[in-house]
């Protein structure tokens, strides 16, 4: 299960606002090759799922995310960080064995 927390649940209602969603448009969150310690996140919003997406629901907003994703993001929380450090949304991933310091990519 993927989880959003209260701030990101926020922050995401917020940009779905800006885009106009026609209430259809959910999180898509998944996994790449790259980044400095290996593995890289990805996040976007769509509107149409894929054959072997899993679909998770938290605090009414809808994730999505392929299964092979899915090994490296279980339990992973959304989050949004604020202020005038801010990184916007991040990633608390539990599987996570190492992350570079910008908080973008990882390796487990």
């Amino acid at each position: 299960m993927i989880t959003v927390s209260a701030s990101a649940k926020e922050y995401i209602n917020n940009l779905l606002a800006q885009e106009k969603s026609d209430g259809n448009s959910f999180v898509r969150v998944g996994v790449k090759g790259g980044g400095c310690s290996g593995l890289e996140y990805k996040l976007s919003f769509d509107n149409e799922t894929k054959a072997g997406d899993e679909i998770f629901e938290d605090k009414g907003i809808k994730i999505v995310v392929d299964m092979k994703s899915l090994l490296y993001l279980y339990g992973t929380e959304l989050d949004y960080s604020g202020g005038l450090n801010g990184k916007g949304l991040t990633f608390n991933n539990p599987n996570a064995t190492r992350t570079c310091s910008c908080g973008e990519s990882f390796s487990v």
